[in-house]
């Protein structure tokens, strides 16, 4: 793990000691520079879950990644760091009423420094630093969470909506995992046309006034509440438009830019996983 690469890759130039303003300002960080994104999926490129190749597509190459990826990677940081880092399975809420993803559906992170933190740079849109790992209501950068404890180690985050309704993001279970386990679900998102990330390419990461999104061919802009929406009509504009917003190089949508950008396929590629230890745990 390059550290310094990393730091660079995020423009991070805080505290490296562990502790929370070091947890906090990462966390930050990571959500404002570094997109979530499933263009591979779109392009046919096989993910894979191995640490290096996470460091090599998004550090050196300057993409994004979707949660196992970003997560995966951010987790690798935080270890060499020298935080307590356990991964966790997720399953994401498709009705904003009730868990109904699949074990391994979403890879988040628990963290451990004075107290249990739930950590998160891999759902796109949620909150902006690590949340308190306990019952109750948290707020994160003017929005409104709340952590269910359902069982022992059964949990569910909520976010409080503009309508004041609550919606499920997604339940949880603090089980440690290893990385690998994730394997089958990554396959699963990357090959499956019922998979949500082969609905529509999408990218997004949170901006000082409020997110950019690039979501199939309609380029997003929120800003202080106001949101902006203008349609690419062609892959040029995409690719302009993924350089200029999230600095991902050219070259990202693949060798058919305009089929990519027209079309979604199902591809069928083999994960390779290479952790097959247990890490550290909470």
């Amino acid at each position: 793990m390059d550290i310094g690469q990393y730091f660079q890759r995020m423009g991070y130039e805080g505290s490296c000691s562990p502790g929370l303003v070091t947890l906090r300002a990462l966390h930050r960080r990571h959500i404002e520079t570094i997109p979530f994104e499933n263009l591979d999926i779109h392009s046919r490129r096989p993910i894979v879950l191995d640490e290096a190749a996470f460091f090599e597509k998004i550090i050196r190459r300057r993409r994004g990644g979707f949660c196992y990826e970003l997560n995966g990677l951010f987790a690798a940081l935080l270890r060499a760091l020298g935080f307590q880092v356990s991964y966790l399975s997720g399953r994401v809420s498709s009705d904003g009423a009730r868990d109904t993803g699949p074990e391994f559906d979403h890879l988040l992170l628990e963290v451990t420094w004075q107290g249990s933190w739930l950590v998160d740079v891999g759902f796109g849109d949620a909150f902006a630093e690590p949340l308190p790992l306990a019952p109750g209501r948290w707020v994160s950068q003017e929005k409104m969470f709340h952590l269910e404890q359902r069982g022992e180690d059964d949990w569910a985050l909520w976010q409080e909506q503009s309508t004041g309704r609550w919606r499920l993001l997604y339940g949880f279970s603090r089980v440690p995992r290893r990385l690998e386990e994730f394997s089958e679900m990554c396959l699963y998102h990357q090959t499956s046309p019922d998979s949500v990330f082969h609905k529509n390419r999408l990218c997004t990461r949170k901006t000082d006034t409020g997110r950019v999104t690039l979501s199939g061919t309609k380029l997003i802009i929120t800003q202080q509440g106001q949101r902006l929406v203008r349609t690419l009509a062609v892959a040029e504009d995409v690719e302009r438009a993924l350089l200029e917003y999230f600095g991902i190089p050219r070259g990202a949508l693949g060798g058919d830019a305009e089929s990519s950008v027209l079309h979604s396929e199902a591809m069928f590629c083999r994960p390779r996983v290479s952790w097959a230890t247990t890490h550290s745990q909470a």
